[in-house]
């Protein structure tokens, strides 16, 4: 079935090589995770002077740090000398300065070379000019953004834009105090498929009847397959009975005391692309931030923020997380259950998308334009 013969109902798909291609991945990589805007860290990761944090920005390390200045400063994770990766961890602290573990070169927190075997016989070497390579960074919600391009895309079109877009003002948004909550709980997914998948995935709710058992009780208006998050400024209300954002829809915790009355028992979801996805509750904010890692396989780490007095006296927040936790498990396995179709003759042509997913396919032109292809069809 070509898409010219589509009936109205329906509009096409990507087709697979687009989630099982490994060239199309590192295009993904070059053109989308690499030019734009890319949330790495929590910020308070980054509490104090030297703290820092290791990730994965399309085919780079990246090296996110707090200076003796306060500011977060963000490098490419290379050594100058020979290229070895200069931290191996995760995340740690370098008490006054970070020092490549092959050659000993060692650079300051603002990532001058400050250190090196027979340094002082090299005058003629730039300690600036051969420091660490910076990395554009913002901070915002709470979270430190980074950006690989030598000139970033607008922060405030691109992200703040896509929140805009969503909830219809930023005044929305910072109801919440996303930047003073803290993290009551993290968990990272090992999610076996493309990162499309996922997107495309938190995007629908056409699938929430049949395996949201759980949020469907809760949000009652999901279990007829419209995602609410795509009407400007619609939260999804919760149920009559509910009481809370919980996995029984029992009691949930302290409210935000920023949140208005209208956005009470209602459930807002906001996705920025490439790779955050917010969702705001009246008692919690849950943060998802993917890492594409390969074609077919993509970290996931979500937070759960809470109010700081609910996460320092020690409130029990199982049930809260309980409930998107559940979601995650059966959105990536679905997420999962598909990645190996996309390598099937049955979808070289790609799939179809119905009305309530129709949103979808604004997403595959967006994409397709950031990679300057067009399928043939």
């Amino acid at each position: 079935m070509t898409t010219t013969s589509l009936p109205p109902s329906l509009i096409a798909t990507l087709t697979g090589e687009y989630y099982t291609d490994p060239e199309v991945f590192a295009l993904e990589q070059e053109r989308v995770f690499e030019a734009m805007w890319f949330c790495v860290a929590r910020a308070s990761e980054l509490a104090r002077p030297g703290r820092f944090r290791t990730c994965q920005v399309g085919r780079e390390s990246v090296l996110v740090s707090r200076s003796r200045d306060g500011s977060v400063k963000a490098f490419l994770n290379i050594c100058r000398h020979r290229g070895a990766k200069l931290c191996l961890e995760e995340s740690g602290e370098a008490k006054r300065a970070f020092q490549c573990p092959y050659h000993a070169w060692t650079y300051g927190l603002d990532g001058k070379l400050v250190a090196a075997p027979n340094l002082t016989s090299m005058p003629d070497i730039d300690r600036t000019g051969y420091g660490l390579i910076n990395v554009h960074v913002r901070e915002w919600l709470g979270y430190v953004w980074v950006c690989l391009a030598d000139t970033p895309p607008s922060f405030e079109e691109d992200v703040i834009g896509a929140v805009v877009e969503r909830l219809g003002d930023t005044e929305s948004i910072e109801n919440y105090g996303v930047e003073n909550l803290e993290v009551g709980r993290r968990i990272t997914y090992d999610v076996k498929a493309n990162w499309k998948l996922i997107i495309e995935n938190f995007m629908e709710c056409y699938h929430c009847a049949t395996i949201h058992p759980e949020l469907t009780e809760v949000l009652p208006e999901f279990a007829d397959g419209y995602a609410a998050q795509y009407y400007v400024g619609h939260g999804a209300e919760f149920g009559e009975e509910v009481k809370g954002f919980t996995v029984d829809g029992g009691e949930g915790l302290d409210r935000i005391p920023g949140v208005a009355d209208d956005q009470d028992r209602r459930y807002y979801a906001i996705t920025v692309k490439p790779q955050v996805f917010i969702n705001l509750v009246p008692d919690h904010v849950i943060f998802h931030r993917m890492y594409p890692m390969a074609h077919d396989r993509t970290v996931v780490e979500c937070d759960w923020l809470y109010l700081p007095h609910v996460v320092e006296s020690g409130k029990d927040v199982d049930r809260s997380v309980e409930l998107f936790h559940r979601v995650n498990q059966q959105d990536f396995a679905a997420c999962e259950r598909t990645q190996p179709g996309m390598s099937s003759r049955a979808y070289a042509k790609g799939g179809v998308l119905v009305p309530s997913e129709h949103h979808i396919g604004a997403f595959h032109s967006w994409l397709q334009d950031r990679l300057d292809v067009r399928p043939d069809r």
